[in-house]
């Protein structure tokens, strides 16, 4: 849409792009004004995460980072002319974690598994704080591990992570031989799962209000959904001939069905038809805040946390 004569024009995404180095040699970037064409290109570049203390995307601090901004906004004007001189350390940091970030692509690991592998193998290379990066220990991961779990708490599960993380990354990225093979994994806790009654599960969904949030725990108690799941659910994906719900992308990428109880695509329905009165168009089944985005997993976290209280 055009500007009216006489009205400011509308800011281009490379008006709204502000950037800052940190001093751990990664890129800060932030949109203010908000814009969504900005937050589009910020989310297309590999290796950014989100940090919701600073309220900004961090970048690698690479060249493959500028590059990628200059393909993105064209004339965008990079602090400093491109990435400082980092320290040793830093400069080795990056540079390997690039390398990883690559070899995930490739193998074709989920955005999430990237993500948490290299949260997990930044953390490791930040305690270092070495320039011999490709040189560390089965000792220096025990240190690691150790530490992480007597000063940090960290949960088995969280261990279990950080172990996979630094595997792939001796054995697919660095193609040297694995220390992780020495780290004992954590034990497993054996612990029979709660399982409600008929009545108790029937109390948790009358304490229900909210229709949205009834047809979601419904979804996830009947259809065994994971959370991530059933946030991307969009209306073509239901079978109600069938009863069958398809998952695109589930764990581990991969495609399946599972059921659509009848009492589930009820409450279902009840939800759409309020969505509709509404006036409101999406794709998605539960729609965020902004109806091009879907709800996100830590809302349907909250949601099943205040219907089990």
């Amino acid at each position: 849409m055009e500007d009216s004569p006489g009205q400011a024009p509308s800011p281009t995404p490379l008006d709204c792009l502000h950037l800052r180095w940190l001093e751990d040699g990664r890129l800060a970037a932030w949109a203010a004004p908000w814009n969504r064409s900005t937050v589009a290109h910020l989310r297309e570049i590999p290796g950014r995460c989100w940090d919701p203390a600073q309220g900004a995307w961090l970048l690698p601090g690479s060249e493959e980072t500028v590059a990628s901004l200059r393909t993105r906004f064209p004339g965008v004007r990079i602090p400093g002319g491109g990435p400082p001189a980092l320290d040793p350390a830093v400069k080795a940091r990056e540079q390997l974690l690039q390398r990883l970030h690559e070899e995930m692509v490739t193998r074709g690991f989920a955005p999430t598994s990237r993500k948490v592998y290299r949260g997990h193998v930044r953390r490791f290379l930040e305690w270092l704080d070495t320039p011999e990066v490709r040189q560390f220990s089965a000792e220096d991961v025990r240190r690691y591990v150790t530490h992480q779990v007597e000063e940090r708490g960290i949960s088995r599960s969280t261990h279990g992570q950080i172990l996979s993380a630094l595997r792939f990354l001796t054995r697919t990225v660095l193609g040297r031989s694995d220390p992780v093979t020495e780290i004992p994994a954590p034990r497993a806790r054996r612990r029979l799962p709660a399982v409600l009654s008929r009545s108790e599960v029937r109390r948790l969904m009358d304490a229900i209000r909210n229709p949205a949030h009834k047809a979601i725990v419904m979804l996830l108690y009947s259809a065994g959904l994971r959370v991530g799941e059933i946030v991307k659910l969009k209306g073509h994906h239901l079978d109600r001939d069938r009863g069958l719900i398809r998952v695109v992308r589930g764990k581990g990428g991969k495609d399946r069905y599972t059921l659509l109880s009848t009492r589930a695509l009820a409450s279902l329905d009840v939800h759409l038809d309020i969505q509709k009165a509404r006036g409101l168009e999406t794709e998605w089944l539960f729609p965020g805040s902004r109806p091009d985005r879907h709800l996100t997993t830590r809302s349907v976290q909250k949601v099943v946390r205040k219907a089990a209280t």
